[in-house]
């Protein structure tokens, strides 16, 4: 029998074998040599500081993970107290390299002893950027924090993520550049903040730079709001963002975003689900799935999901079309608690239609998805998702600033030309993440105290609401293995399931 705790774990998105950590930021994210490789913020607690290290995964599917000993940690011989956010490039010589903030030292480098990657080798220079102390003339003129670096014809070009110096408000980058990785220079502020995008408090965190079609992306956070990004132009060295797009709202769970570029040219990202629980609540470190990101004519971004997630499909299952007039309707076959689910809504006269998910009997617990025809807004409303009263989805996100439970999360989402709402909606214990129309993504957490809570219903308010057939899987576990371990060994999950993530036990 499972645990409330177990029953919480996420079974196919990327879970942390650490245990409970935070910060959990994917970083390093690197496609080399046929692997997807994955490196993440985790905590040693036999380590001072917190003992931040950066623990390593790969996978050659997005499916099947193996897990690496930690790449990099803290020690007496190092410059660094801790690990924290950073990137993976290739140098000019083709090999493999970390580029991370070294905790009260700067930017720091190491580079890869083997092809899968399990050996790092420090810069005997770092940190290569030393991080500016008060009174020193740097201090007030760029911020040394998450770099992002890549290779550009012959030199190498760095970006670090904070604030507009010297006042502290409103986001920007700063940009240094390099002939050799060890010398650095500083250049200028890499964009320039607008005012109309983004608010005073906002800085720009976890950067990761790119381009994408005709257009360039800087995706990244804000601590107060998650993950966001620009889209904008290039040129010698300053991004001018034409455009500010969010992919975390109040009450969202995406934060810490991190891309690489794979073997057939997509451009993949996951981000931290951060836990939605207050703390000192024992909780596991969880990714978003992987999702792709591509460029499209109109200039805009299209997101999905990664189709390799289609792997873990089990036991397809179908309802029929129908139409709601101001009603509601249960069905059996899509209860679950470890679903995919496809659907596509019309309102036609409706305010408001979606469905409910992880529904009790009596809906004393439910999540609802809706769909708002007036104000073109889809909305996770959480507030009756649990009865556990350590459940807060904080906003600011991470500040200092007083926070707030905020239990419904929405988003500008119009209909498609069609007058359609498409969305692909993935539960998976205690995620639940919705994309809609290829353009919108949610992410939050939820956390049902009943074992009962597992019914679907639909639902149309003040109206006509036109539904598709609802397509419906199971999802299959991930599997995991070690380098100890054959690669196709799985490891059980903490309740011993194999071969569903579905758990009714009470």
């Amino acid at each position: 029998m499972a645990t409330r705790e177990e029953r919480h774990t996420p079974r196919y998105h990327f879970v942390a074998p650490e245990g409970p950590c935070s910060p959990f930021d994917p970083n390093g994210a690197l496609y080399w040599r046929g692997r997807y490789h994955l490196f993440y913020i985790f905590q040693d607690p036999s380590l001072p500081h917190r003992g931040h290290c950066w623990g390593h995964a790969s996978s050659t599917d997005l499916v099947h993970w193996r897990f690496h000993p930690p790449a990099l940690k803290p020690g007496p011989d190092v410059a660094e107290e801790g690990i924290f956010s950073g990137c993976a490039l290739v140098t000019r010589e083709g090999v493999p390299a970390l580029v991370y903030y070294g905790i009260n030292a700067g930017i720091c480098i190491a580079f890869a002893e083997d092809d899968d990657l399990v050996g790092w080798r420090r810069h005997p220079a770092n940190p290569v950027i030393a991080e500016p102390k008060r009174g020193d003339p740097a201090f007030d003129v760029y911020r040394v924090f998450d770099p992002h670096a890549w290779f550009d014809g012959d030199i190498y070009h760095m970006i670090l993520g904070g604030l507009v110096k010297p006042h502290n408000v409103r986001d920007t980058a700063y940009l240094f550049t390099s002939t050799d990785l060890e010398h650095w220079d500083y250049q200028r502020p890499f964009y320039s903040p607008n005012p109309n995008w983004t608010d005073t408090n906002e800085d720009c965190a976890c950067p990761d730079f790119f381009k994408l079609g005709s257009r360039h992306v800087l995706m990244c956070i804000s601590h107060p709001r998650g993950t966001r990004y620009y889209l904008g132009r290039y040129h010698a060295g300053t991004f001018i963002p034409d455009s500010h797009h969010r992919l975390t709202y109040p009450g969202g769970a995406s934060f810490a975003p991190e891309s690489l570029l794979d073997g057939m040219g997509r451009r993949v990202f996951w981000a931290w689900a951060i836990a939605q629980r207050r703390p000192g609540t024992d909780q596991f470190a969880s990714m978003t799935l992987p999702s792709v990101l591509t460029a499209t004519d109109s200039g805009g971004l299209m997101i999905e999901p990664a189709r390799e997630v289609e792997l873990l499909r089990r036991n397809a299952r179908a309802t029929a079309a129908l139409t709601l007039d101001d009603d509601e309707r249960l069905f059996p076959a899509l209860a679950g608690d470890c679903l995919e689910l496809r659907l596509a809504i019309q309102p036609r006269g409706a305010r408001r239609a979606g469905l409910s998910v992880r529904a009790a009997p009596n809906r004393i617990e439910e999540t609802r998805i809706v769909y708002d025809a007036t104000a073109r807004t889809l909305s996770i409303d959480t507030s009756r998702s649990s009865r556990d009263p350590a459940v807060f989805r904080s906003f600011p996100m991470a500040t200092r600033a007083e926070k707030r439970d905020h239990p419904v999360q929405t988003a500008p989402c119009p209909l498609d030309e069609g007058g359609m709402l498409r969305l692909t909606v993935f539960l998976d214990a205690s995620i639940i993440e919705v994309y809609a129309n290829d353009r919108c993504k949610l992410t939050g957490r939820i956390y049902p105290t009943l074992a009962g809570s597992r019914q679907t219903r639909l639902s149309a308010e003040g109206g006509l609401a036109a539904f598709s057939p609802v397509q419906a899987w199971d999802m299959a576990p991930l599997v995991y293995s070690t380098d100890e371990s054959p690669a196709d060994e799985a490891i059980p999950n903490s309740d011993g399931l194999e071969s569903s993530c579905s758990d009714s036990s009470s």
